[in-house]
């Protein structure tokens, strides 16, 4: 007979809550948490076109490097797109059950 379920393992700050910042001002952990994924996407996009300009320009970057970034780019702001439809679909869900 097996022995019993070892528990789930994970990197440490996956498993312990979020807390809110101290400069956050009584913000809660999720908003800090959906303004970082805001910047996160922001900066991916930056970091695409900066460097599409630098291969256009043709200051020395590869055109693979340019395509990765880009398509990096897209892929953070299509899952963004797909989290904040979840998040807005379990909102309004939950207003539903209020009424």
């Amino acid at each position: 007979m097996p022995g019993p379920i070892a528990p789930i393992s994970g990197p440490p700050e996956l498993l312990e809550p979020i807390a809110p910042s101290a400069n956050s001002g009584g913000t809660g952990a999720f908003q800090d948490a959906f303004a970082a994924a805001i910047r996160s996407v922001e900066s991916s996009g930056h970091e695409a076109a900066a460097s599409v300009q630098s291969f256009l320009s043709g200051e020395g970057e590869e055109l693979h490097t340019a395509i990765l970034a880009t398509q990096k780019a897209e892929l953070a702001f299509d899952l963004f797109l797909q989290a904040r439809n979840k998040i807005v679909s379990a909102y309004t869900e939950i207003m539903h059950l209020q009424m």
